[in-house]
């Protein structure tokens, strides 16, 4: 067994709490573990009501002031769309043959206070063809009802996906 000189320990334990010790090491800055759930959970409910048709659901997610937008890339030329929520939520509730389905993951969730924002990367179907792919980035707030979304643009392409 070889022994290591406690001159050395240090250096190696140096870094290593120093790393500990810095903000940059926590990935929700701090923020309660309860409400970086409650931010993914209102996300969620917002895609499981598109799954289901479901636009009280969906309406049931977002901020009354709510605003969602999308960019768009054709022939070189990005444009931001801005869609209308009471659009977006009759087309969702509208009966269609098949299931709007947009998978997504959480690659980062950041709270602060009333404030979180979160990215995520996602593919979407319609029914079991894929459409487009992307990111999104959302905006919510703290209410008094919970987490609701204020805020939602996107990306959208065929390709490359995530």
């Amino acid at each position: 067994m070889r022994i290591i000189p406690l001159s050395c320990m240090k250096h190696l334990l140096l870094p290593a709490l120093l790393l500990l010790a810095s903000p940059a090491a926590f990935a929700q800055k701090g923020a309660p573990a309860t409400d970086v759930e409650a931010v993914k959970k209102t996300i969620n409910t917002f895609f499981d009501g598109m799954r289901k048709g479901d636009s009280a659901l969906v309406r049931s997610t977002l901020a009354p002031t709510a605003i969602l937008q999308t960019i768009t890339n054709r022939n070189g030329v990005v444009q931001v769309r801005t869609e209308n929520p009471k659009e977006v939520l009759k087309m969702m509730g509208t009966p269609h043959k098949e299931v709007y389905d947009e998978r997504i993951s959480f690659e980062q969730v950041l709270v602060d206070a009333q404030l979180a924002s979160a990215w995520t990367p996602y593919q979407f179907y319609v029914g079991s063809t894929f459409s487009h792919c992307g990111y999104n980035s959302f905006q919510l707030v703290k209410l008094a009802e919970g987490w609701k979304i204020a805020y939602i643009i996107d990306t959208r392409r065929k390709e490359p996906c995530k």
